[in-house]
């Protein structure tokens, strides 16, 4: 840490004791526990109700802040701290949570209970936890009083969980303005957990895109008695066999090969070795089977996938019907054009009759890990984790970063939290949670990422 970057975090240090017992890691833990509490879960939403959350807090702290809603009930709010001349970062959370289904869990989903050294509740890891490590950095900012290098935005908002067209997507078209010498971001999508003796600290710096199809067909309809030589559920069949049966070539772009390389350091035998030459063994055969069946995150980012996810036909099981439909989840790589793959899914259907609609379809991005964010991660966690190291990744599934890339900021995903890998599969599932010592050092340790950036 440079000798301007350690006088601010001691100055945060400083500014964040609210009593002689409370600092801002204790805060933190009661924000949390507090905003799992705020009903968030979408459908519908109603993130206002964050934006109500988040509102009294910068009251209480005399800041300014600015919300905005995109339709009734579904708010944004964001906030600035004022800094020099430098490229604005921006602290980019999302306040939706998905449903939970309260048969399966041992807590209540929205109860923020503190248990067995756990937080528990619905947001816990993806993302309120995160987003409550924002807030404490912001506020300890604005505390200090310290002058800063550039601006420091703090934005929460709507509707990630189901595409962000009502959060981050309706910002950008509707108040440009928050995002205007905007140069970095800090989102959801890596963190930090142990393999062997290592920590490893995943750092989101692109995501595979999202191309999303809703197949229909039309054909005679009639009486489930005397079927026809086609009809409109078996065109759909047949379009469905044609992607399961054909999937895409495989291919290794650079941003997946530094990730297999890095994680064949942690690994022994036979896998270690493939994953180091991953390019060759992906040409071997039945590599690629046994790669999903190991781990079907790791597969899917050796090549484009789809997953049939919805199917739709008669309401009557003696009704052949005149309409049938499916919804496909497709994700492409991010190294060409949505345009070439969607030419690419529909030659596949070609003579099965069926229509292609594209629901969604994003644009491809990859931030740089050459910036003063990415560097300042990496610094700082190797100071604070001798034992560690930083890993660029790709992620599978996407985020709002998105957006942010499209309009040229250097989006990151990222939280300094370490968590046992099998926490990770609490996110979207039942009992998810948040280790609290975890949690309370992630909350110090995003302080120091960010004071670097802010003072260098």
């Amino acid at each position: 840490m440079g000798f301007r970057s350690a006088v601010i975090f001691f100055f945060l240090f400083l500014s964040i004791q609210t009593s002689a017992e409370a600092t801002i890691d204790d805060e933190a833990v009661s924000w949390l526990q507090a905003y799992l509490q705020v009903d968030t879960i979408n459908p519908p939403g109603n993130e206002s109700r964050a934006v109500d959350f988040y509102a009294s807090i910068f009251e209480k702290e005399g800041i300014e802040y600015s919300a905005a809603e995109s339709s009734p009930g579904r708010g944004n709010i964001w906030a600035r701290i004022k800094g020099g001349d430098s490229p604005a970062l921006i602290l980019l959370q999302h306040t939706d949570v998905v449903p939970a289904n309260m048969k399966f869990w041992t807590a209540e989903p929205l109860s923020g209970e503190k248990r067995d050294g756990f937080i528990w509740g619905r947001g816990a890891l993806d993302m309120k936890g995160t987003g409550i490590s924002h807030l404490a950095t912001f506020l300890s900012l604005h505390r200090s009083g310290i002058a800063l290098n550039r601006d420091v935005v703090f934005l929460a908002t709507a509707d990630e969980e189901a595409g962000g067209a009502f959060g981050v997507g309706w910002l950008v078209e509707h108040r440009p303005e928050i995002f205007e010498n905007a140069g970095l971001l800090i989102n959801e999508g890596g963190s930090g957990y142990r393999e062997n003796e290592d920590i490893i600290f995943g750092v989101e710096v692109t995501q595979k895109v999202p191309v999303w199809f809703r197949l229909t067909s039309v054909d005679t309809p009639g009486h489930g008695s005397s079927p026809r030589p086609t009809s409109s559920v078996t065109r759909i069949i047949d379009a469905l066999h044609a992607i399961k049966e054909n999937p895409f070539p495989a291919r290794i772009i650079p941003e997946v090969e530094q990730v297999f390389h890095e994680a064949a350091k942690s690994m022994q035998g036979d896998l270690a070795k493939a994953f180091a030459d991953i390019r060759n063994s992906i040409k071997e055969p039945h590599f690629l089977n046994e790669l999903q069946a190991y781990s079907a995150s790791n597969h899917a980012l050796t090549r484009d996938t789809c997953s049939i996810t919805r199917l739709g036909g008669s309401t009557k099981i003696n009704v052949v019907p005149p309409v049938s439909w499916a919804e496909v989840d497709c994700r492409m790589l991010p190294d060409r054009p949505a345009k070439e793959f969607i030419r690419d899914f529909k030659q596949r259907l070609e003579g099965t009759g069926v229509e292609v609609e594209v629901i969604m379809a994003f644009t491809p991005a990859i931030s740089s890990t050459d910036s003063v964010l990415f560097k300042a991660i990496e610094s700082e966690t190797g100071r604070l984790y001798p034992n560690s190291r930083v890993v660029p990744s790709v992620s599978t599934g996407f985020t709002d970063s998105h957006f942010t890339r499209d309009l040229g900021i250097a989006s990151y995903g990222f939280s300094p939290i370490i968590v046992d890998r099998n926490e990770y599969s609490r996110i979207h599932g039942n009992d998810e949670r948040v280790d609290e010592k975890a949690f309370r050092q992630a909350v110090l340790d995003l302080m120091q990422i960010i004071s670097r950036v802010v003072s260098d």
